[in-house]
This record gives structure tokens, sequence and C-alpha cells, in this order.
């Protein structure tokens, strides 16, 4: 069980309208009770699940837990539903995760926050605040800022002078933004930095020369960008996040960077600047893209890679310099090989 003091449960709900949630079937063929009616009080990880907790099986490794598992119910695939105890009901489906988040988010949806201007904040007269839009405490608004309707910023964020946050949007408490429009529906978590000066300068024999950053950075709608990520604004053209695309804790995109829809890239990943993402590229954490390259429609990098080339359509890549992940495999079982034949040499 969630602890209450942080999330509040909605249930119980009936487990009919719990398959409904989950888009999975009902098979009560161990000789559950699978009244549609039957009420269901949680949510709970298959080793402490109880008889009236829905639970989830997605991974092979957790087989064991799930044919010991107490839980009146479970999420889970038909391979796997032979393993089931017995009077466990099935919600039988080919997406079992994705099947849970829909039930989890049921039982435990996104507080409702109030609509208003809290008495701390400081939201310049300019500024448009949309319809049932919250501003937090100590959170400050800029001149010719607007916040659409429905959207959330919370404690202590900066929403600095014409700025645009589409409706539906949340932003997370210590956030900071500047130079920037945001779509609708984006999480934007606590502790960003989206808009600051990008990094780029001239050199010059008496020094170096700071280049004016005179561009933006656009961020489409459902995008969600974690805690402590920094975007800079572009030097000319704009700074771009496609729809849809999640970003981790602790990314840096730098100046000019382009992130086509539905990318990922997760904590610690960094992109430098002019570089573009097509549609549906993911990077893995720590892996770092240097600076004006192509990685092309749903190709990956592994973690803790380093690109130095553009990537072809597709193609997962990885090690330092990033290449083929089948050749970089290749080189490391090479590398295994030698080591060990040097050490029978000794």
């Amino acid at each position: 069980m969630a602890d209450p003091r942080f999330f509040q449960c909605a249930g119980p709900l009936g487990l009919g309208r719990i398959a409904e949630i989950a888009g999975a079937e009902i098979d009560d063929s161990r000789a559950g009770d699978a009244d549609a009616e039957r009420p269901f009080e949680d949510v709970a990880p298959l080793d402490t699940a109880g008889p009236r907790d829905i639970a989830f099986l997605d991974n092979r490794r957790y087989l064991p837990a799930f044919g010991s598992s107490s839980a009146g119910a479970c999420i889970v695939a038909a391979e796997h539903a032979a393993r089931a105890p017995e009077g466990m009901i099935l919600l039988v489906t080919a997406t079992p995760y994705t099947a849970y988040a829909r039930v989890a988010a049921a039982f435990y949806p996104n507080p409702q926050t109030p609509a208003g201007v809290h008495p701390t904040a400081l939201v310049d007269p300019s500024a448009r605040i949309g319809a049932d839009a919250h501003v937090g405490a100590f959170a400050t608004v800029g001149a010719r800022a607007e916040l659409g309707d429905g959207a959330v910023v919370h404690d202590h964020c900066s929403i600095g002078s014409g700025v645009v946050v589409g409706a539906g949007t949340e932003i997370m408490s210590h956030a900071s933004l500047s130079h920037c429009l945001i779509g609708r529906h984006c999480l934007i978590h606590a502790g960003a930095r989206i808009g600051n000066r990008g990094f780029g300068f001239a050199l010059d024999p008496k020094g170096y020369v700071d280049v004016p950053q005179l561009g933006r950075v656009l961020v489409e709608d459902g995008v969600e960008i974690g805690a402590n990520v920094t975007i800079d604004r572009g030097a000319g053209p704009d700074t771009f996040i496609g729809a849809g695309s999640k970003i981790d804790n602790l990314v840096q995109l730098g100046h000019n960077v382009s992130l086509g829809r539905g990318c990922v890239l997760v904590a610690q990943s960094g992109v430098a600047g002019s570089s573009k993402l097509e549609d549906f590229v993911m990077i893995g954490a720590q892996g770092g893209v240097g600076g004006h390259l192509t990685m092309h429609k749903g190709s990956r990098l592994a973690g803790k890679s380093g690109l130095m080339t553009d990537v072809p359509a597709g193609e997962t890549v990885g090690g330092l310099p990033a290449m083929p992940l089948r050749d970089y495999f290749r080189l490391v079982a090479m590398w295994k090989r030698q080591l060990k034949d040097a050490g029978k040499k000794k």
C-alpha cells in the first residue's frame, strides 16, 4: 500500500471496471471469484499483495513470486497464466505493464490543484493567467507571460518575461523558464532550467567573445522534462523538443538542439549544440552526442557511449567512440580473449 501521507487511493474499484481500464480479459478458469462487482482496494507488488489487491507480472524473473502470490487478481500475459496460484483471478492482456499503468493511475489519480494565485506570488500586471490556472507560493510570473487554462505553476517557480505555458501544463517547484514557449499538457519537474543562455563564444587572440544567443526553446505538446534538466535556448535558430518526448533527470541539451517526436533521453545524457535527433530516437543513461550530428529516426545510443558520427535510421550504437552495437560486442569479446591469452603466457 502506498503511504497515505503522500498518495490518496481512490479505491475500491470493481473487477469489471478494472478490466475495462486495463483493456484486459477476465480469466476465472482457476476457480477465482470473478464477479464483475467484486471490489478491489488497491494495487500492490506480487510479494506483498493480499486478496483485495491487484498485482501484475511483466518480467519472467518474477514468475516464482507470481506462483506464490496472495494477490486476489493479477494482470498477466496469456503465456504465463498457467503459473498462477489456485484462486487468483487473471486479467489477461498482451501488454501487462501498460495495463498496470492505467489501473494504478485509476487507483491513484493526480491530485487536483486549486485554481488561483497565492497571495505571496508576484505576477506582473501585463501577464495573462488563464481560467482555472494555479500560481503557487513565492512564484514569479514576468511581464507579458501567458499561462494557459488549467496550467499549474508550483511554489518558487520563475516564469520569465514573454514565456508562454500551454493549457494543462504543470511546472513543479523551483523550476525556471525563460525565452521559451511550452506546449499543452507538458510536465516539467522540479529544478528544471529552460531557456538559459547557450554556450556560444568566438575565439579571439585577446580572449573569448560571447556570441549573443537570440533563439528560443520551443516545446511541443505532451513533453515530460525531468528534475534539474537544463535546456539552452538557441543561438539564432531555436532549440526544439518534439511532441511526446520524455527527458529524464539531469539531462543537458545544448543550443540549437532539435528533438523529434517521442524521443527518450535517460538520466545524465547530453546532446551538444546543433545536433538533431529525429523521431523516436533513444539515448541511454550517460550517453553523449557530439555537436552538429544527426541521429536518424528510431536510432538508439547505448548508455555510457560517446557519439561522434551520424547514426542511420533504426541503428543501435554503443561504445566510445560509438559504433554499431554488434561490432562493439565483437570487440569486447576479442579483448577478453586477448587478456585471457596474455594471462596464460605469464
